[in-house]
């Protein structure tokens, strides 16, 4: 009786070249793993086709193949990110059509990981020593949101891995690094470490719950790129009375954190978000480094009062000079372009001799013929026959406060044009 040495076996897809042709010695387009790790010039990819046993036609084909495809031949992109890649492709069916580009766009995504330890061993500094856990409740709002997204995208991952769905495992540790650690929670706490005595506390939280996530981050990837992490997480400081592992290897998967979710903080973090990104949409392009203030535009309280408790926040990520929350009562600043959030919240960025109103008159018809195409499309599956004695009462429900909202964002934009019409 034969014994299996292993007794789980996953079966991945062939690998292709970027056009899907598979690899093979006649055609002259099998890439070396090597190559990829280390890279090579145009020039020694060519010297190893003439030491093949192709023809001299074929030769010239490949030749040129190369050519095509490798101009400048193959950057390094070391073992980590040719590994992160290779899995990042497991769900494309039977095959994967390897595409260098990708594989090199990790590897520069890996010079974003060293630059997030950079930021923290300068933030943390030489005494920081981390604490055995984490006073969650009593942090500000921006490391609340931070853990939770962290611990779903750990909860994520590992069910990913369990049910050997590797690709979502790539895809939902990349999305927490790259878009909630790096490029909000890293640049919305920079203002806090700019020595100032009010933010001490809120430092001091953004420190902890810094070590926290690069800990846990690092641990959470290190299945995928082991060399990066292992390098990387032998910086990190170490716990308090704590006997950690010699090795990130050896060390304890992460599991989700249920005392770190928080789904109130992660939907005002949705709506800041939105906020930030329609503000930077309004940015001429000639001058988009240029600071200019801001007004955010609340139409209830509670809107306003999320907009206030994140206002340092969205000045920062939309990088505005000043940001001011108005009422409907307060007069619309002059000189502004404007964005519609939602039919709560709107947002101006001052121009003044930058605004281009023809620009900011074309912004606004197409958001209109966006709107008033979903307010038809729904209008008339409402009014569809036997919608009302088909659909359920809460889907109707549904429809009709969906419906109201379109109505209201319709004449929010209208309300903006006439605005605009007056400055002319």
């Amino acid at each position: 009786m034969t014994i299996l040495s292993v007794s789980q076996i996953y079966l991945h897809p062939i690998i292709r070249d970027a056009h899907g042709r598979k690899m093979s010695k006649s055609l002259g387009n099998v890439i070396d793993p090597i190559d990829v790790i280390n890279g090579i010039t145009l020039e020694g990819l060519q010297k190893k086709l003439e030491h093949g046993n192709l023809d001299q036609g074929e030769l010239e084909k490949a030749k040129e193949g190369q050519k095509k495809d490798f101009p400048d031949g193959i950057p390094e992109c070391g073992t980590d990110a040719l590994r992160f890649a290779l899995i990042s492709y497991t769900s494309q069916s039977d095959k994967i059509n390897l595409d260098i580009k990708r594989v090199h766009g990790y590897r520069q995504w890996c010079n974003k990981l060293w630059n997030a330890i950079r930021f923290a061993m300068v933030k943390l500094g030489d005494q920081y020593t981390p604490p055995a856990t984490l006073a969650v409740h009593s942090m500000p709002p921006i490391c609340k949101w931070i853990l939770s997204v962290l611990s779903k995208a750990v909860g994520k991952t590992v069910s990913s891995l369990e049910a050997y769905k590797f690709s979502d495992a790539t895809s939902s540790i990349y999305f927490w690094w790259q878009y909630q650690l790096c490029d909000v929670f890293i640049e919305a706490i920079k203002p806090y470490f700019n020595g100032s005595q009010e933010f001490e506390s809120a430092r001091c939280a953004s420190r902890d719950t810094l070590w926290a996530c690069l800990d846990t981050g690092l641990r959470l990837l290190h299945p995928l790129m082991p060399y990066i992490t292992e390098e990387l997480w032998q910086r990190l400081p170490q716990p308090k009375e704590a006997c950690r592992k010699d090795s990130i290897m050896i060390s304890e998967y992460p599991s989700a954190v249920q005392e770190w979710a928080n789904d109130e903080v992660e939907n005002e973090m949705e709506i800041v978000l939105d906020a930030v990104s329609k503000l930077r949409s309004l940015l001429p392009p000639t001058d988009i480094h240029l600071r200019r203030p801001c007004f955010v535009l609340c139409r209830n309280l509670e809107v306003a009062a999320t907009v206030g408790c994140y206002q340092a926040q969205i000045a920062t990520l939309a990088s505005v000079s000043s940001l001011e929350i108005l009422t409907e009562d307060d007069p619309t600043p002059p000189d502004c372009a404007t964005n519609i959030v939602n039919k709560d919240l709107a947002v101006y960025l001052q121009l003044r001799r930058a605004l281009n109103t023809e620009a900011e008159h074309e912004k606004l018809r197409k958001k209109r013929e966006e709107v008033q195409k979903q307010y038809d499309t729904l209008s008339q599956k409402m009014s569809a026959s036997g919608y009302r004695e088909k659909a359920p009462q809460s889907k109707q429900d549904d429809d009709m406060k969906k419906l109201a909202t379109l109505l209201e964002e319709l004449e929010i934009i209208s309300e903006a044009e006439s605005k605009l019409d007056a400055k002319n």
